[in-house]
C-alpha cells in the first residue's frame, strides 16, 4: 500500500505520496492534487509565460493612471463604499485580485509606498514592460536566470547614470524653494491639482516643523492630517498644534482659552473599582444616601486635586459620567474625554505636558501650556472640533483639510502623505533627478551604450531593460494626448545631439521639453528605488516555473 506524507495544504491541497517498492519514504515519489479534473499543472516556459501575463495583466490597469494627465479609477468597496483615486498603491490595494503573481505586483506597489511614499503607479508600470520584454526573450531561447542576471546588471547600471546626472539642492528651513518644487511636481498628477501651490507650501511648512536639518531626519509621525467634510479645498489649512475631533465636555464651559494649564491624564473620572467580584446590598435609604455621598466625595477629591496642581483644562482618555461633568463645570474646569492615545502623545509632545495615569501624581511640573484651546464649530451642523494652538514646542502640527465630500477629502490625505513624504525623501537625501521621463530616457541610452560593451548573451537582456524604461515616457506621451513616437524620438534626439540629459515629455503643454527649465523633479532615491524594486519583483516571477492553475467548474 501507499505510504502517505503530508507536503503542504493551500489553495492546492497537494499531498506527495510513496509507491509500496522500496522501504518507508523510499520508493517513488508521485503528487496526489485534491480535485484533480478541475487542476492542471503547467511547468517550464508554459509556465513562466502564464506567470507573466497574470503580472501584465495587473500592471496595464495602472498605465493610464500615470503622470501629471492620468486618469482616476472608480472602485467600490465590499463595504459599498465609492473611492476615486489615482494614487497607484491604493488602486491595487483595493483590487481583488486571485492571482498569487498579481499578488506580487500589489506588494510591490506597497513597498514603493512604505518606502518612498511615491512613485507607486510608475514602478509598477515599470515592472510590467520589463515582463513584455522578457516574454519576448523567452521566446528567443535565452533562459530566464540568464535574462535575470542581465536585468539585475543593466538596473545597477541605470542607477550609477541616474547619480551622474542627479543635482544637489540646497535644503534648509531659508532655502526651501526647492522642496516647494518638489512637492508641486508630486501634487501634479492628483485631483487636488487646482490647489497645488497653497497645499505643496503647507506640506513643507508642516515638514520643516517637525524636521530635525541637524540630523537631516523627519518623523512623519508628528504630522496628523484631519479631514472634515464640508467648506472647500482651499480652507485646508496648516495648524500649528493640534487638532482633535471631540468637544468640551460640558455645553456651558467657555468656548476658548488663552494660555491654559493642561492637565493630561489616562485615570478616568470615578470611584475606584475592585478587582476582584463584588456585591454591594443596600437595604436602605440612608445606605443609599451614604453610597451616593460617598461617589461625591470621589469625584470633589479628583476635582480639587486637579485644581491644586493649577489645572486650567483637563484632557481625559476616559470618559465621565454626567455628576463628574456637572462637578468640573460647578468648579469652572473645562474638559474633554474620550481622547485617543495617539492624539494624547501629540498633545503632550506639543504643550510639553507630561501624561498623568493617576491623581495623586499630578503637579504643577506635569501640566503643558498653549497658546489658545478653542472650539470650532463648522456650518449649520453640530460637528465641532477643538484646536490646541501656538504650543511652545511645536514639534507636532496638523494638517487640517476641507472638502465637498468624503471622496475628495480622503483623495486629499493621500495626495498630501505622497507629498509629505517625498518632501521628506528630499531632506534626508537632496539629490533630484528631473521628470517628465528625462531621467528614463538618459538611463535607457547609458544601458545601450553599455550593451555594445557586453559579448555575452546578457546583452539581448541589457537592451530590453533600456527598451523597458522608455515605456515610461511613452506612457507619459499617451496620457497627454501626445504622439507617444514622435514626443519619444523628440526627447530622444534633444538628449543625444544636445547632450542635454533633462529633455523628456512635455505633458503639460508649456512649450519646452526641458525639465529642467519647467521645474518638474523628484528625489534620486525615489527613482533609483522603482528600478531596484522592480527589477527584483520580475527576477522573482521569472524564478517561478512550476504551477498548478485551477480551472472554473463547469457548473
Amino acid at each position: 500500500r501507499p505510504r502517505y506524507v503530508s507536503v503542504f495544504s493551500h489553495k492546492t491541497h497537494m499531498s506527495l505520496a510513496f509507491d509500496e517498492y522500496g522501504r518507508a519514504f523510499l520508493g517513488r515519489p508521485f503528487l496526489l492534487v485534491k480535485e484533480q479534473a478541475q487542476k492542471e499543472r503547467v511547468k517550464g516556459l508554459e509556465a513562466q509565460k502564464l506567470n507573466i501575463q497574470a503580472a501584465q495583466k495587473v500592471a496595464n490597469v495602472l498605465r493610464s493612471s500615470l503622470g501629471p494627465r492620468g486618469m482616476d479609477k472608480i472602485m467600490v468597496t465590499p463595504d459599498n463604499e465609492i473611492v476615486v483615486t489615482n494614487d497607484g498603491a491604493t488602486i491595487m490595494d483595493q483590487m481583488d485580485i486571485d492571482s498569487e503573481i498579481g499578488q506580487l505586483m500589489v506588494e510591490l506597489s506597497k513597498s514603493q509606498d512604505s518606502e518612498i511614499g511615491d512613485g507607486t503607479t510608475g514602478v509598477v508600470v515599470f515592472a510590467g514592460a520589463l515582463l513584455e520584454q522578457a516574454s519576448t526573450l523567452l521566446d528567443k531561447g535565452i533562459h530566464s536566470s540568464r535574462i535575470s542576471e542581465g536585468f539585475e546588471k543593466a538596473c545597477s547600471h541605470a542607477c550609477r547614470r541616474l547619480e551622474d546626472i542627479a543635482d544637489r539642492m540646497p535644503v534648509s528651513a531659508s532655502e526651501y524653494e526647492v522642496l516647494l518644487q518638489t512637492a508641486r511636481s508630486t501634487l501634479n498628477s492628483k485631483v487636488v491639482n487646482r490647489d497645488r501651490d497653497r497645499l505643496a507650501r503647507i506640506c513643507v511648512d508642516a515638514v520643516l516643523a517637525v524636521a530635525d536639518l541637524e540630523r537631516k531626519d523627519v518623523n512623519l509621525d508628528l504630522i496628523k492630517v484631519e479631514g472634515k467634510v464640508g467648506g472647500t479645498l482651499e480652507d485646508t489649512c496648516l495648524v500649528r498644534g493640534i487638532v482633535i475631533d471631540k468637544d468640551f465636555s460640558h455645553p456651558q464651559m467657555p468656548k476658548e482659552l488663552t494660555n491654559p494649564k493642561i492637565a493630561i491624564l489616562t485615570c478616568p473620572f470615578e470611584p475606584p473599582k475592585p478587582k476582584t467580584k463584588h456585591t454591594v446590598h443596600i437595604t436602605s435609604a440612608a445606605d443609599m444616601k451614604e453610597l451616593h455621598q460617598q461617589e461625591q466625595e470621589y469625584f470633589r477629591r479628583e476635582v480639587q486635586m486637579c485644581k491644586d496642581a493649577g489645572t486650567d483644562l483637563v484632557i481625559c482618555q476616559w470618559g465621565f459620567d454626567d455628576e463628574a461633568n456637572y462637578l468640573l463645570y460647578r468648579n469652572e474646569l473645562p474638559a474633554v474625554r474620550w481622547v485617543g492615545g495617539v492624539e494624547l502623545e501629540l498633545i503632550a509632545l506639543a504643550t510639553g505636558g507630561r501624561i498623568v495615569p493617576r491623581f495623586e501624581e499630578l503637579t504643577p511640573a506635569k501640566l503643558g501650556t498653549c497658546g489658545t484651546v478653542r472650539e470650532v464649530s463648522f456650518g449649520t451642523t453640530k460637528d465641532r472640533m477643538i484646536f490646541i494652538e501656538n504650543c511652545p514646542n511645536s514639534k507636532a502640527v496638523t494638517i487640517f483639510i476641507r472638502g465637498g465630500n468624503k471622496m475628495m477629502i480622503e483623495e486629499a490625505k493621500r495626495a498630501l502623505h505622497d507629498a509629505l513624504c517625498m518632501v521628506r525623501n528630499l531632506v534626508r537625501d537632496n539629490r533630484i533627478v528631473y521628470g517628465g521621463g528625462s531621467a528614463e530616457i538618459a538611463a535607457s541610452q547609458a544601458v545601450l551604450a553599455y550593451a555594445d560593451s557586453v559579448s555575452t548573451v546578457d546583452q539581448y537582456a541589457i537592451r530590453a531593460f533600456a527598451d523597458a524604461l522608455e515605456q515610461i515616457p511613452i506612457n507619459l506621451a499617451l496620457n497627454s494626448g501626445l504622439n507617444p513616437v514622435k514626443a519619444l524620438s523628440e526627447a530622444r534626439k534633444a538628449q543625444i545631439e544636445g547632450g542635454n540629459p533633462y529633455c523628456g515629455i512635455d505633458c503639460m503643454d508649456r512649450g519646452t521639453i526641458d525639465m529642467k527649465e519647467q521645474r518638474v523633479f523628484e528625489t534620486l532615491h525615489g527613482k533609483c528605488s522603482q528600478l531596484r524594486l522592480a527589477a527584483q519583483v520580475v527576477k522573482m516571477i521569472l524564478k517561478v516555473d512550476d504551477v498548478i492553475i485551477t480551472h472554473p467548474s463547469e457548473e
